[in-house]
């Protein structure tokens, strides 16, 4: 039998965690809709330019994620075990590798913008405008790595209304600039997908700030610290890389499977992309902050030596997680064409991004599943199987499926649509596996001994 008030025990404090970071991937992916609204009345080829500079924009959100999952997990099993000291030295090694991991893509968007967008095979006049935003883009790269590094940080301690706050404040800056600079509205220059790109440098530079002098200050639990310890580094690194590398294997199929899109048309390609910022944006808020909340009480609940808590407490977030998952999921398979309307009023490209979102829906069953599992993986230090789940089911069935059965057996874009849905029900078969049948709650507690024995 279930312990129901155990179960709601658990709910509660998900729900605790989760509102705040929720609230703040909701301004999050609202900063990424608006993008897409006000280059909406542009053009197609202006939504499609923005789809495809944002595929780049995600090596440094990679980079950023996969560094702020190694501070999550060592900052939530440190602060369950109240290792102060080893935490906050934690925190300032990835926030400083962050930082300088960053400072190439500087050169990398100044010099090479406008190819990188080329290569994908894009239009001219969409080579152009994305050159011109994907270059601010990562003109801001350091200090988008920052923020979501500071933010995770604060996150394993428990604190996730902090990085709420700092996220709200730079996200309204952007959505304010992004409407004002884009269309020319009061006081501000219209520059068009200029001004789009100019908006999101600015609104990331407030936030990296913000969240620094947070953590330097009295107000948070953390401190910086100066760095100390290898056998720290390497924990950051060993934890962080299987995570980036399970994001940009994700972000690197995009590049192909964006190019298989436009072979059907920019208001194709122009539709997967409104399909799925109307997904992240209904969603993301969702299923991010349950993989997070499940990052924070996994990772404490084994720093307070508890791995069988941990275990049903992750049982317990995902069954909330895929209730919640599903209504969402069903609200954007029947409110498909009024909500893809907001975005454009191009005929052929309201109809593919309608189909596009039903889609998504239809995954939301995988999503409800995957994030708090993967999370809950990563929180116990374990980020090697939800890398394993998502490349193989990247590459396999979203860019390989949809290949074959889209172009190779000519079914067109009913076959690229079985891809998608198929990568994510992989995904999410790996990772529950790995969960139910993998030693992920030895792997923490084998990087815990290692920090216990480090000087306070």
């Amino acid at each position: 039998m279930v312990d129901r008030s155990r179960v709601l025990g658990v709910w509660r404090r998900t729900i605790s965690l989760s509102w705040p970071i929720a609230l703040q991937q909701t301004f999050n992916t609202l900063m990424r809709t608006v993008d897409i609204v006000v280059t909406g009345l542009f053009s197609p080829a202006a939504v499609a330019a923005i789809g495809l500079a944002d595929l780049y924009a995600q090596i440094p959100l990679r980079i950023g994620l996969g560094l702020g999952t190694g501070s999550i997990a060592l900052s939530s099993q440190d602060t369950g075990r109240e290792a102060t000291a080893t935490r906050d030295r934690a925190i300032t090694q990835a926030i400083l590798i962050g930082f300088l991991a960053g400072l190439p893509l500087i050169a990398v968007g100044l010099a090479l913008s406008d190819s990188l967008i080329a290569i994908l095979g894009a239009e001219p006049e969409v080579v152009r405008m994305g050159g011109q935003y994907l270059a601010l883009v990562f003109v801001a790269a350091p200090m988008r790595i920052v923020g979501l590094v500071g933010a995770r940080s604060l996150q394993g301690t428990g604190d996730t209304r902090t990085p709420m706050a700092v996220n709200v404040v730079a996200n309204g800056v952007n959505i304010v600039m992004t409407v004002g600079l884009g269309l020319g509205i009061g006081v501000f220059p219209e520059l068009g997908i200029v001004g789009v790109g100019l908006a999101t440098a600015v609104s990331r530079t407030i936030e990296a700030i913000m969240i620094t002098a947070a953590i330097a200050s009295a107000w948070t639990e953390l401190s910086f610290a100066r760095p100390r310890s290898l056998t720290i580094t390497r924990q950051l690194v060993a934890v962080s890389l299987p995570n980036f590398a399970e994001g940009m294997s994700t972000s690197l199929a995009n590049f192909p499977f964006n190019a298989l899109l436009l072979t059907f048309g920019t208001e194709v390609n122009a539709a997967y992309h409104i399909g799925r910022r109307i997904y992240q944006q209904l969603t993301g808020p969702l299923y991010r902050s349950f993989n997070v909340a499940a990052s924070i009480v996994v990772g404490q609940t084994l720093g307070d030596g508890r791995p069988d808590d941990a275990r049903f407490s992750g049982l317990s977030m995902t069954a909330l997680s895929v209730l919640t998952l599903g209504i969402a999921g069903v609200v954007l398979v029947v409110g498909a064409t009024p909500i893809a309307r907001v975005f454009t009023n191009d005929a052929e490209t309201l109809t593919h991004a309608a189909t596009f979102t039903r889609v998504f829906g239809v995954s939301m069953l995988f999503f409800g599943i995957f994030f708090p599992i993967s999370g809950s993986l990563r929180g116990a230090g374990d980020t090697r199987t939800p890398f394993y789940a998502r490349f193989t089911g990247t590459f396999g069935f979203m860019l390989g499926v949809s290949y074959l059965a889209g172009i190779t057996l000519d079914y067109g874009l009913p076959g690229v649509y079985v891809g998608i849905v198929l990568s994510y029900a992989w995904w999410t078969l790996v990772v529950t596996a790995g969960f139910l049948w993998s030693d992920w709650a030895d792997t923490a507690a084998a990087l815990m001994n290692e920090r216990r024995n480090l000087s306070e």
